[in-house]
């Protein structure tokens, strides 16, 4: 049966796909012809109630009654950090809350405008995740390995530092190996859906990359200045590596693919929503999103190891301590007594004690952060400074080689680089580290010397 012919007997186009997976089963389990079937939907289509629980009908059958049910929209109130936040991104954190199943969101003083969900914001579901509020670049992370490098070689060495970024990483969309890395991630299960299983031998060629638009690898002096601020390293100044980087083009499929499925099945009064539609943790589709995400968590995390494994082994240091988190992912946790999903796009996780970083741009610090746990924020902080600028407008508005020279006049030797990443692009990383004081504390300081970027001006969503 086709659209127009479910359309007469009263199924709408969301349900189609359920209609013909419950007729199959019914045909089958009752050897049934065509119009038999059609006569047994539309009694369906015409009595749902009637026909839930049943097991061959019960899927279509509440997937109708919940079609026909009105509910009233949730009265959720986010609170927001930070007061240079505009207007399109309060706009799409309220519709996020229009999701039937929000329960909880708060909005992080980095914010700007994303798909769905604005960079910046965290929401909290019960039982239901969204592919576009975890984001395209699934498991987006930052890493920080501090070194044993005495902090003048980043001057009397800087030959070797530059050519270990150029060569331990490439960036760029397409950017992949022509030998593929080896990593257990790997030997992990890829078929835990459609996407991962067709994906893996690309995820295996980017393993080590470092993708376009924001993402970076940097060395840079690390301050720590008290004891116990990062576990086994004692207060002083110390070379460090800082690199930010997701689940490259593998991350991207995922979402784009169960994103597409999410918005098939978004009923009629909440088409709206668009880039917003969930999956239900219940449904097969929602628990094989669940599994690629978490994949694409360990493959993120696996990135970084070996871009952080052939910067190091190419500058002849040894790794003493680091801090690592993710942002863009999603996990189920605790909050006012209950069990959600709690989406962070472009946020930070910052539970109490949590250490986590928190980048500025190319010419601004980083900060190692300790978490405080703070309830209001769903236990979340800032991922970064935050655009205040479009990339359009920047590429408009700066020459890429006259802020070069400038930033080598401040002792910071960028590699490569967009115009659209130039620092006047980013919101004051002070600033905004001080409208969340009271979701973390500072426990380090990072400040950029010698920065790599995509060059080509490629973009990337964080």
């Amino acid at each position: 049966m086709n659209q127009r012919q479910l359309q007469a007997i009263g199924i709408p186009v969301e349900s189609a796909r359920t209609a013909i997976d419950c007729a199959r089963k019914c045909a089958e389990a009752f050897n049934l012809r065509g119009k038999e079937v059609r006569a047994r939907m539309a009694r369906v289509a015409e009595q749902p109630a009637a026909f839930s629980g049943d097991p061959h009908w019960g899927p279509l059958a509440d997937e109708l009654l919940a079609e026909n049910t009105h509910e009233p929209p949730r009265d959720i109130h986010y609170r927001t950090w930070g007061s240079d936040i505009d207007d399109a991104s309060h706009a799409q954190m309220r519709q996020a809350c229009q999701v039937p199943s929000a329960r909880a969101a708060a909005l992080m003083p980095d914010a700007h405008v994303g798909y769905g969900l604005p960079i910046g914001g965290v929401l909290a579901l019960e039982n239901a995740v969204v592919p576009y509020a975890v984001g395209v670049d699934i498991a987006c992370r930052m890493k920080l390995s501090i070194l044993d490098m005495p902090r003048e070689t980043l001057e009397t060495k800087f030959p070797q530092y530059r050519d270990s970024l150029e060569r331990g990483t490439h960036f760029g969309v397409g950017g992949a190996y022509k030998k593929p890395r080896h990593h257990a991630v790997l030997d992990a299960d890829w078929t835990v859906s459609k996407v991962t299983r067709e994906s893996r031998d690309k995820a295996w060629k980017q393993l080590g990359t470092s993708g376009s638009g924001n993402h970076f690898a940097e060395f840079g002096v690390l301050r720590v200045p008290e004891q116990e601020g990062i576990s086994g390293i004692d207060p002083g100044e110390y070379v460090a590596l800082l690199s930010h980087s997701g689940s490259r083009g593998t991350g991207a499929a995922v979402c784009s693919y169960y994103s597409r499925i999410a918005q098939s099945r978004l009923p009629r009064k909440y088409k709206e929503l668009g880039r917003l539609a969930w999956l239900g943790m219940d449904t097969e589709e929602g628990q094989e999103y669940w599994a690629a995400m978490n994949l694409m968590g360990d493959y993120a995390a696996a990135n970084h190891e070996v871009i952080h494994k052939q910067v190091t082994e190419l500058l002849g240091a040894r790794v003493v301590g680091g801090v690592e988190n993710h942002h863009n992912f999603a996990w189920e946790e605790e909050h006012q007594g209950q069990r959600w999903i709690v989406h962070r796009k472009g946020a930070t996780p910052a539970s109490e004690g949590e250490l986590g970083v928190i980048p500025g741009s190319m010419s601004a610090p980083a900060f190692v952060v300790r978490g405080k746990g703070h309830p209001d924020s769903l236990r979340s902080a800032s991922h970064g400074a935050g655009r205040r600028m479009s990339r359009r407008a920047a590429k408009s508005q700066f020459h890429w080689k006259s802020v070069r020279k400038e930033l080598e006049a401040r002792g910071i030797h960028v590699l490569s680089a967009g115009s659209d990443e130039v620092p006047q692009v980013y919101k004051d990383i002070e600033r905004v580290m001080q409208q969340q004081h009271d979701l973390v504390d500072i426990v380090a300081r990072f400040e950029p010397r010698i920065v790599k970027m995509c060059g080509d001006g490629s973009r990337a969503e964080d």
